[in-house]
């Protein structure tokens, strides 16, 4: 694969900027971790978790802090707000239409933008994650085959706290969440992994490959967000009350206790540790391949 050949537009360069000046005021963002220099100027996938709907400004602000300006896949609807849209076309970002027949089109357009040299960041969970103790989802399997398909390593990236900016709710309650927001300024995270995942040993056919390579990826990120979660790896210190539950995706990870079939909120917030934890899916609870499958 050849050096990059894909310049940030302008427009782009003035968002990250832009990122930086809005996220200051609403949190104290720590940046750590890096891309490492032989992955920089040379496709690149990042894939991180998806926790609050400001993560992709303050995704944007620690892209700028590392500095890197990678291409995002986005849902669609932004791309249709007037003035939103039109930054978001005029900086060479990826439209996902998700639950369309155009949910397909972003696959090859981002294969497209890694085989011209771009890095490409993308929300591999599909969605802000329901997960109850907020860890990442089972993800779709549109990445593992951007990956394959444009011969692009994968760099996991996380993000923590960006819940205690904005509730999953959002817009509602907007004005209240960002007064909050402003008078406690809470520290956020990002971290970019220690190196990119290793997929060279998945095999089998191509819907096996994928499926492997997602659990992988996945992994990769929960790895990276531990990091981050150091007293809470089980329930978070802030919880949002505001989150649905949804255990459907729920993923099995070490020192889990599984239990199909039952599904309870987590606890509030300055409850003892393992109170009300929640019941999930077995570890060898079967997934069906539609379950896993989708663009991104």
């Amino acid at each position: 694969m050849g050096r990059a050949s894909w310049r940030p537009p302008l427009m782009w360069r003035f968002m990250l900027v832009l990122a930086r000046i809005l996220v200051f005021p609403l949190c104290r963002l720590r940046v750590s971790g890096r891309v490492p220099a032989e992955l920089r100027g040379r496709p690149l996938i990042l894939a991180a978790n998806h926790v609050s709907p400001i993560d992709p400004i303050v995704m944007t602000a620690a892209c700028h802090k590392a500095g890197i300006a990678p291409r995002f896949m986005a849902t669609g609807g932004i791309f249709d707000a007037p003035v939103a849209g039109a930054a978001m076309r005029r900086a060479g970002h990826i439209r996902v239409d998700r639950n369309t027949s155009h949910v397909a089109d972003a696959l090859p357009t981002a294969v497209q933008a890694l085989r011209e040299g771009a890095m490409v960041l993308v929300y591999p969970e599909g969605r802000i994650g329901l997960d109850p103790w907020m860890w990442p989802e089972r993800g779709k399997t549109g990445v593992a085959r951007m990956a394959e398909a444009a011969g692009a390593p994968v760099l996991p990236v996380a993000q923590w706290n960006t819940h205690r900016v904005l509730p999953y709710t959002a817009p509602v309650g907007l004005g209240r969440s960002l007064l909050r927001a402003l008078w406690r300024r809470p520290v956020v995270h990002v971290r970019f992994g220690d190196a990119p995942v290793d997929l060279s040993e998945v095999t089998g056919t191509p819907g096996a490959r994928a499926m492997k390579a997602t659990r992988l990826i996945m992994a990769g990120i929960d790895d990276t967000l531990a990091h981050l979660r150091a007293g809470e790896m089980e329930t978070p210190r802030f919880v949002d009350h505001t989150r649905a539950v949804d255990n459907s995706r729920v993923r099995p990870r070490p020192g889990r206790t599984l239990t199909p079939g039952r599904s309870t909120a987590p606890p509030p917030a300055g409850s003892p540790p393992g109170t009300g934890s929640p019941a999930v899916r077995s570890a060898d609870h079967p997934v069906s391949p539609a379950a896993e499958a989708g663009p991104a």
